[in-house]
């Protein structure tokens, strides 16, 4: 994965910070992750969008595994954008906070473009899908098998339960049959 685009030329050591921080022995949110919502991104037609560019680096920059990532992760935005011009932080932060739910708001461009692209895993070929899925095994090596199978596949349920993965058109158009797919695949051997 090449596709890394940052926003903030200026900025090249807060760019080298974040991707220290992909790169510290996780599972799936690691830097080729990041490079797939840059590269979703791009394909939504965002990759300009300075704010946005922004949330989705800083969106796992701190993944823990725990319900707080996304908050500390947006935190950790406020921190390191304040003082930058010409950056909206707080719509940053907004943005980040968004991905501990992929629900954003109505007619929110920029929400539903973000929460599009970190879903966008869900769309992915079979044999990435399946690297995904041990990534995120692999994030949560310390949960039992059999409580980990049980959140998963609860989070799964709850994801294929939704009338749309994806809130933008193009991601509904593109995304959605495969992402159906997987996601059957995956719920059906959680329950076999």
């Amino acid at each position: 994965m090449t596709f890394l685009p940052w926003p903030l030329p200026a900025h090249t050591d807060l760019r080298d910070r974040l991707l220290a921080a992909y790169e510290t022995g996780r599972g799936y949110h690691d830097r080729r992750h990041l490079a797939e919502v840059l590269e979703r991104l791009d394909e939504l037609g965002l990759a300009d969008d300075v704010e946005v560019m922004l949330a989705a680096w800083f969106h796992d920059s701190v993944y823990l595994g725990t319900e707080e990532d996304e908050e500390r992760s947006a935190r950790l935005a406020e921190a390191e954008l304040a003082g930058v011009p010409d950056v909206d932080v707080a719509e940053v932060a907004r943005l980040v906070r968004l991905t501990a739910t992929h629900d954003p708001p109505a007619h929110d461009l920029r929400g539903a473009a973000l929460c599009d692209a970190d879903l966008a895993i869900l769309a992915a070929s079979p044999a990435r899908y399946e690297e995904y899925v041990a990534g995120v095994r692999a994030d949560y090596a310390d949960v039992p098998d059999a409580l980990f199978r049980r959140g998963r596949l609860a989070v799964l349920e709850e994801l294929a339960e939704r009338p749309s993965l994806f809130r933008t058109a193009h991601a509904r158009a593109a995304w959605s049959p495969r992402a159906r797919a997987n996601l059957a695949r995956e719920i059906a051997s959680l329950r076999g």
